[in-house]
This record gives structure tokens, sequence and C-alpha cells, in this order.
């Protein structure tokens, strides 16, 4: 408690500067979902999500084509996972987007876990999903994620991610229904009105893991939200 910690985020393979790009920065607790903690693209160029303390910051590092953050004060409370994002600046994101509360995927030969929704008595405005789906291998899941008309019903904003207990969120679907590259075809979105699914087809018991989905509101000032939510205990 007190010391300064620095997370660096690098590229593997250098393929582009991570300078043209803004990075996205995020704290997961256990049982929750993310939570967007803020964007660094300059000094002039940055956000900082809400009600999040000036102790956390973020920087770049040209030389090592690195973006960082710095966490000054530790306290116990920020033991937590860490993931950057590096994006468009112009991509609607930050906490200007709401997140879902979450859904297990379990498939008939794992064991049955239920995820904890991070959602509850939070003020921020949540996606709804079910809980938890299951499954047997081969068959076809669907999960919805249901909104308003400011979020999911505003447009095809909705983007979709899966998580492995342990591993960093991945992004399956954006735009509604647009698969990322070597993401596999029988993951598939759409959207109607306001609710979006996300239909997986040909469950295989790799496919277990946490599934958000993730859209923009239009209703919400990123910088003045207040966030009430509380460590799901």
């Amino acid at each position: 408690p007190g010391a300064t910690a620095r997370l660096t985020c690098t590229l593997s393979g250098g393929v582009f500067s991570l300078s043209d790009y803004g990075i996205y920065w995020y704290q997961q607790k256990p049982g929750s979902r993310p939570r967007f903690l803020l964007r660094y693209k300059s000094d002039s160029d940055k956000q900082q999500g809400s009600g999040v303390p000036s102790r956390f910051s973020g920087s770049k590092d040209a030389s090592a084509n690195a973006g960082l953050m710095l966490i000054s004060g530790l306290q116990p409370e920020d033991e937590a996972d860490y993931y950057c994002v590096a994006g468009e600046s112009y991509i609607p994101h930050s906490d200007t987007r709401r997140w879902g509360s979450g859904t297990r995927v379990t498939t008939a030969h794992g064991s049955w876990r239920t995820m904890v929704s991070g959602g509850g008595s939070c003020a921020e405005p949540v996606l709804t999903q079910p809980s938890s789906v299951s499954g047997s291998p081969g068959e076809r899941v669907t999960i919805s994620c249901t909104g308003s008309s400011s979020n999911v019903g505003r447009g095809d904003y909705v983007s979709w991610y899966q998580q492995v207990p342990g591993k960093a969120p991945k992004f399956l679907i954006y735009g509604s229904n647009t698969r990322p590259s070597g993401v596999p075809d029988r993951f598939s979105g759409s959207r109607s009105g306001s609710s979006a699914s996300l239909t997986v087809t040909g469950l295989q018991v790799e496919d277990e893991a946490d599934y958000y989905c993730q859209s923009y509101d239009s209703s919400i000032d990123g910088r003045t939200v207040l966030q009430a939510c509380g460590e799901v205990r």
C-alpha cells in the first residue's frame, strides 16, 4: 500500500505504432464485469473514467512502442486484473458504453458454475443478460442482451466479448453482427429493436466461458456519470 505500480502494454510483432492509437485500460475484479479506467492517446487527447481517481494515469513510451498506466498510492482495493486495448480514438467507447451483466455458457460435459452479476444495485445502466445458458456439444445456444432505445436500440453499436476464466476478454462481435479476423463463423450476432443476440452454432466444450454484451449509450455523458458500484461479495 502506498507504492506506485507501473503497467505496460506492448504489441507483439510490431506491425503498427501505438502512437496512432488510443490505449484503453480496464480493471476487473473477480465476479464483476470489466470497468473502464481511462483512455490515453496523448496529453491533449485522454479521458478518465467516471469515478476513477486521478492516481490512475496513462502515458506512452514511444521508444518501446508501449502504452503505460501508473497507479500511485496503491490501495488494497486496487487488487484486480488489468487489461489494455488499443483502438481508434474516435470509436465510441470508454464509459459511454454500457456493459451487460455477463452470461456463463456451460456444456453438458462441463461443471455447472453460475456467473455472479456485477449489476445488482449498481447505479449505472446495465444491459440485461441471462445469468447462464447451457447446451450439449454440437447444439446451438443463444444469449440475449436487452437494453433500451438509447443504447442497443439506437443502432449497430453492440459488441460481444468472451472471457474464459483466468484469461483476458476476447472480442467476438462488433457492429452487432461483424466478426473480427480469427473468430470462427459459428459465432454470430444479430439485433432487433432494443435487443441483441449472440448465437453459438455447434457448441464446443472450449466455448465454456463468460460472455458480455456492450453497447454505446447516447443518453450518458461519460464525464459526469456517478458510479455507485461496490465490490460484489
